[in-house]
């Protein structure tokens, strides 16, 4: 499995609904990639972006202080897999020169990630086929508005939601006439329809 190292760039405000998008990107590409988190996760993650030290440790702050109390290094962070629409994620440690994996979802491993300061990796399968490159490619490394936050936090669930963002992004790219783009959108939306 080859792994490819992502940062955070966003969190979607989505006060009222309680799912919120976290958008990562490549370190050293173009790719985003949107995972869906509940309100608290949100919480936890926006609260170590902002630097915000609460008084007392929280859930995350916690897990990351028994680990090192165990005499453990969290090493980084994987989403390794996407299954039936669900993400899994490991945390990797190293307790005296071995290394152990521990099952997780994507929003506590990051959250944790963040609080250790360690890398968080994506599977690149699963980036081929959920992430995405923005549009206009000048302004990808500038940082998500958050209406483009908002805008990848509509659930990719379903085949068919795929299929179409995939036919309105070819769509966009043949009007703004991006042919080479449009090439790729075409062969990515033949792919996933399995047509070769």
């Amino acid at each position: 499995m080859h792994k490819v190292e992502c940062e955070i760039i966003g969190i979607s405000a989505n006060p009222t609904g309680g799912v919120h998008a976290l958008l990562l990107k490549e370190v050293f590409g173009l790719r985003r990639f949107p995972i869906l988190i509940g309100q608290f996760e949100a919480t936890a993650i926006a609260t170590e972006l902002e630097g915000n030290k609460p008084p007392r440790p929280l859930t995350h702050d916690l897990i990351k202080n028994i680990i090192e109390n165990l005499g453990a290094t969290i090493l980084h962070v994987e989403i390794t897999d996407l299954i039936n629409n669900t993400y899994h994620a490991k945390i990797v440690l190293d307790l005296s020169s071995l290394t152990n994996e521990i099952d997780s979802r994507p929003s506590d491993a990051i959250a944790l990630a963040l609080r250790a300061q360690v890398p968080i990796y994506v599977n690149e399968d699963i980036l081929n086929q959920v992430g995405f490159v923005p549009i206009n490619e000048q302004n990808a490394n500038e940082e998500f508005s958050d209406e483009e936050i908002d805008k990848v936090s509509e659930p990719l669930k379903t085949k068919e939601a795929k299929l179409s963002a995939i036919q309105n992004q070819l769509r966009e790219a043949i009007e703004a006439e991006e042919y080479e783009r449009a090439a790729k959108l075409r062969d990515e939306l033949n792919r996933l329809q399995g047509n070769n």
